[in-house]
């Protein structure tokens, strides 16, 4: 076999090798991206379903209230109206957390159709967005070891962080 066969095929064999290394990094940064995206999106998807109500609250029933009673998932309590149109409620539900005690008084917001309401002000909007910050942390880890791109995996981690924390002070 000629000197000149022998080092083509050498050299055609790198090319093959850098193709496939290529091609294997593409598939990571494409599954990384698509897993970062969906873990973000159900963050939001999550989040809105509650911050809707306390974000958009033009036509929405305003009031306050005070936690009379609370079972194992939910508080109960009357209702006074602050917005005009409001009806009182001698019994609303709201969601039981660590931030709803028994004796407080909260401003609400009815949600369509009766007898359950969220909190409404700062606390309820950063409350309402928990969801997406346990997201942006989970996120953070994909970004940085998926897409090595740590930097960008620190920003998502600090501002789930921040969100989580404003929630926590603001309750």
């Amino acid at each position: 076999m000629p000197a000149s066969a022998t080092s083509h095929r050498h050299r055609a064999a790198p090319r093959k090798g850098r193709f496939s290394v290529v091609a294997l990094r593409f598939g990571r940064l494409a599954v990384a991206g698509a897993v970062t995206a969906l873990i973000l999106l159900a963050g939001v998807w999550a989040s809105w379903g509650t911050a809707q109500q306390v974000m958009l609250t033009k036509g929405r029933e305003q009031g306050t209230i005070e936690v009379t009673r609370c079972g194992a998932r939910t508080c109960s309590g009357p209702y006074t109206p602050l917005s005009a149109g409001s009806t009182a409620r001698a019994r609303v539900v709201i969601e039981k957390s660590v931030a709803v005690r028994t004796g407080q008084t909260y401003t609400v917001v009815v949600k369509p159709g009766g007898t359950e309401v969220v909190r409404s002000g700062p606390a309820g909007v950063l409350y309402a967005w928990v969801p997406m910050g346990g997201a942006l942390l989970l996120a953070s880890v994909v970004v940085a070891g998926g897409l090595g791109r740590s930097r960008a995996g620190w920003v998502l981690a600090g501002s789930g962080v921040a969100l989580m924390t404003a929630a926590f002070l603001a309750i």
